[in-house]
């Protein structure tokens, strides 16, 4: 009976990586997703590559230990997806401690053993970190830690699957899975289409589904419970000009980002609220847009106020329940439950994670089904990401040499080009030799020979698709610019998609 090795119900992060390093094991796999590739929980973060400084107060040394070693890593298999940036930690009285503050710092810095600079102390009336600041906040502690575009992490982890082997499948529907012999018999729906498959093996990341998946889907109930937690982000106008961003101290304990964001903006997040058993189309509501504006005015001279809120977005956090009272002492660890008998196909199911470890999480998968299958050893450490082998020259030096062969692309263009795809820009414009062969403008900078390449090899149907989650352009559309992309995909296009 033909069929996979391994079948991925989840198109996030984590379902996308362990596609990957499994394909590149050398087995068969399938990814199956319901919707569109990051279309939830992971394209709906703080945008971060970090070891989670704030983990240290719940004494998780060991994930912050493992999550700066990944951050390290990453910098160097995505360098154009995952970037250094420094932070602004200002001090506020009646917050925590200077010394505890400073103690932290010291030990975030141990742990990471990293290529990036260390904390250093500001005197925020002399520093430009201060000057959007209001008056008064003279400590700061500047450290290091990564951004990165995490909807593009997913998709150059779908493609990296793909290259290998994988087959993955959008638009797609688990209706029915179960165990059958020696195999997982899987019911997928695709439109109106109904296709079995089978797989000796099956992972459940489908990430805030996992629960949903494991109950009614395959009848086979998790051993952990899994905590919902919404968090929420706004977008505003650029509150300061400098490149660095800030961290600052709630009046409530909590721990707020101020990150600059496509250029143009900054992105304030987050919140951290326990919703229930449906994750579905998430958003942010007015109270917690209200917080997250509250948080970011006690520190800035500029007050952000709801109404300079250009976009909200929020996505839900599938943790694993350990019985803490408070969403924030929720680990972020992830878990991995196996379940099956010696002769039985195995389900595994992952619960948990954060955006940072996820490779680790797919190796940690992998492990799980060594005894199962003879596959590859652990590879995904020492191969850059599709688009990141850019080598010395850097994200700056591939800026140059597209300015260099194609000096009729602006430098916007080419720099975004570069930040977003990596050396696969040139399967972009390798081809040009003019600026009408870019062809028709139609969002921002977006050309009709970028939209060719989303749509043949990114999976992008929807403008949804195009402007938020493999760009972000979104941000810039005017109701005509909509307009040209909603005619240039055609058919592709589905208001109910």
């Amino acid at each position: 009976m033909a069929g996979f090795d391994l079948a991925v119900v989840g198109g996030g992060i984590n379902g996308c990586g362990i596609a990957r390093d499994a394909a590149g094991r050398g087995l068969k796999v399938l990814l199956i997703e319901q919707g569109d590739l990051g279309g939830a929980t992971s394209s709906a973060s703080t945008k971060l590559i970090h070891g989670g400084l704030r983990y240290l107060e719940h004494y998780e040394f060991l994930l912050v230990r493992k999550s700066l070693a990944e951050r390290e890593l990453l910098m160097k298999l995505a360098p154009h997806l995952v970037r250094p940036m420094r932070f602004v930690l200002p001090y506020v009285k009646g917050g925590r401690p200077a010394w505890m503050l400073r103690a932290g710092f010291w030990l975030y810095d141990h742990l990471a053993r990293s290529s990036l600079p260390g904390t250093r102390i500001l005197d925020l009336a002399d520093d430009p970190a201060g000057v959007p600041l209001k008056p008064g906040f003279r400590l700061g502690f500047e450290y290091s830690d990564c951004t990165t575009d995490d909807s593009r992490l997913v998709i150059a982890n779908a493609i990296g699957a793909r290259e290998k082997g994988a087959d993955i499948r959008l638009h797609t529907r688990l209706t029915s899975a179960r165990r059958e012999d020696d195999r997982w018999k899987l019911i997928l729906q695709t439109g109106g289409a109904r296709e079995v498959e089978y797989a000796r093996a099956f992972v459940n990341a489908a990430g805030p589904w996992v629960a949903r998946v494991n109950d009614v889907v395959l009848h086979q109930p998790a051993k952990h419970h899994v905590r919902l937690v919404k968090g929420s982000h706004i977008v505003v106008p650029r509150l300061h000009a400098h490149e660095r961003a800030y961290f600052f101290q709630n009046d409530d304990g909590r721990l707020i980002f101020a990150i600059p964001y496509q250029d143009q903006y900054t992105l304030i997040g987050t919140t951290e609220i326990d919703v229930g058993d449906e994750p579905d189309l998430p958003s942010a509501s007015a109270d917690e847009i209200l917080y997250l504006c509250a948080a970011a005015s006690r520190y800035f001279r500029n007050p952000v106020e709801p109404s300079k809120v250009v976009w909200n977005y929020a996505g839900v956090r599938p943790l694993v329940d350990d019985g803490s009272a408070s969403t924030e002492d929720v680990t972020r660890d992830f878990t991995i439950d196996v379940e099956g008998r010696q002769n039985e196909p195995p389900l595994v199911s992952v619960l948990g994670g954060k955006l940072t470890t996820y490779r680790r999480l797919a190796e940690a998968v992998l492990a799980k089904l060594s005894k199962r299958f003879v596959m590859g050893k652990p590879w995904t450490a020492n191969e850059p990401l599709p688009g990141g082998d850019i080598g010395e020259r850097g994200v700056q030096g591939l800026i140059a040499e597209i300015l260099e062969q194609h000096p009729y692309i602006e430098e916007p263009l080419a720099r975004r080009l570069a930040y977003s795809y990596g050396t696969r820009a040139w399967k972009i414009i390798g081809s040009t030799s003019k600026a009408s062969d870019l062809g028709l403008r139609l969002v921002g900078n977006l050309h009709r020979i970028e939209l060719d390449y989303l749509r043949g090899e990114e999976w992008a149907r929807t403008p949804e698709d195009v402007l938020w989650r493999r760009t972000k352009l979104g941000l810039l559309a005017g109701p005509a610019e909509m307009a040209s992309l909603r005619a240039a995909l055609g058919t592709h296009f589905s208001e109910a998609s």
